[in-house]
């Protein structure tokens, strides 16, 4: 049991989470370097949010601050648009790209948009899946009941479904985030480039999260299929 799951394929862990420990160091110093660079109109992140979201027609969100750095998210279940306090007061080209991003989320909330209401729609089923898979796995292996490996594995196939899903979810929401910002003149020529790099280092730790998962996924049917 020890040697199987420590053997030859755990290189394809280390090697995810190599390149999710890298993606998550790009965006931290992405962020940082752009966090030191203010906009010229001296526009905080709160307020860019709500000047975006009422330029949406989103009257229904509130904007409030969260502890941590880079925590900031959409809640679509309670209208909620929860800011880092890395981003709610600064006046940075990286904050306010921040703010704009999670806008983006919750502009997709308003108009229905699809990735989103599926995204949603499978993280009940997502947690149970997550939390289940490994000890399912590993029960398995060490009973040698194959079955409940087999079920372990689609469990896990759930939570690469899921970060799968996201991928389209976050890309849009920066693709509106760009687009809102160049319309609404928030940022200048000269500071788009900025918001660009912060958004796309932020949104490749998704795909690095997809990839190291897929790598796993691939390592346990290995594990599997030599043991079947």
């Amino acid at each position: 049991m020890y040697y199987s799951m420590f053997d030859s394929t755990y290189l394809l862990v280390i090697i995810g989470m190599l390149l999710a420990g890298w993606a998550s160091s790009r965006v931290k110093s992405t962020f940082n370097k752009y966090d030191d660079l203010e906009t010229e109109k001296r526009i905080a992140g709160k307020d860019a949010a709500q000047l975006i979201l009422q330029g949406a027609g989103i009257h229904n969100v509130r904007v409030e601050p969260i502890r941590g750095q880079l925590t900031d998210h959409y809640d679509p279940q309670n209208k909620v648009l929860r800011l880092s306090e890395a981003t709610y007061a600064s006046t940075s080209v990286a904050a306010v790209a921040v703010a704009a991003h999670e806008c983006g989320h919750a502009v997709q909330d308003a108009q229905n948009y699809g990735f989103l209401r599926l995204r949603a729609a499978l993280v009940p089923v997502v947690n149970i899946g997550s939390q289940a898979a490994m000890p399912l796995i590993f029960i398995g292996l060490l009973m040698q009941w194959m079955g409940l490996v087999k079920l372990g594995i689609f469990a896990f196939t759930l939570v690469l479904l899921f970060q799968i899903v996201t991928l389209p979810v976050e890309f849009d929401a920066s693709k509106r985030a760009l687009q809102i910002l160049e319309g609404q003149g928030v940022f200048s020529m000269a500071e788009l480039p900025g918001a660009r790099k912060v958004l796309r280092a932020a949104a490749f730790t998704y795909v690095a999260a997809a990839i190291s998962t897929a790598l796993q996924l691939f390592r346990l049917i290995l594990i599997s299929r030599r043991r079947d």
